[in-house]
């Protein structure tokens, strides 16, 4: 081997692309590209911002990931499907409130049950279902009371 290529294959060697220097793996050049190509291409972009953004999306991929693996194990499955990812998104509340506009294909709903439909059958009436929903019930005047007195005898 010549000087020249000892020199190449050292110097190959020792080459590091921003992501291994930023120790993270989302790719930091395609997303400084994007940001070139998209909304920011009026503008200077810090040598910083690609590397941070990549890594707040490596971060949010990964707590969604393990959230939706916890709820897969929940159900007992294997394989992670756009409904335990829903059901992680919703279930978090930090992830809810910043997901709260995105709708996942084929997730579904989170599931939910308006406390009044739990209570027993004797508590529906409409005063108790008011109630529940927070709404005042209204009055019956002395008219409607005297008229229902009347028709009753």
């Amino acid at each position: 081997m010549s000087g020249r290529e000892a020199a190449q294959t050292k110097r190959s060697k020792t080459r590091l692309t921003k992501t291994q220097r930023a120790g993270i793996i989302f790719p930091v050049s395609r997303i400084l590209r994007f940001m070139r190509a998209g909304p920011f291409f009026k503008y200077r972009i810090a040598a910083g911002a690609p590397v941070y953004m990549a890594a707040v999306i490596e971060y949010l991929c990964a707590e969604v990931l393990e959230l939706a693996g916890n709820a897969s194990n929940d159900h007992k499955k294997r394989r992670i499907v756009p409904r335990h990812i829903l059901l992680a998104v919703g279930h978090d509340e930090e992830l809810h409130k910043l997901l709260k506009d995105v709708t996942i294909p084929s997730g579904g709903v989170i599931p939910n049950i308006n406390p009044v439909l739990l209570q027993r059958k004797a508590n529906f009436t409409k005063k108790a279902v008011a109630a529940a929903n927070g709404l005042g019930f209204p009055k019956e005047s002395e008219e409607v009371k005297k008229s229902k007195k009347i028709k009753k005898t």
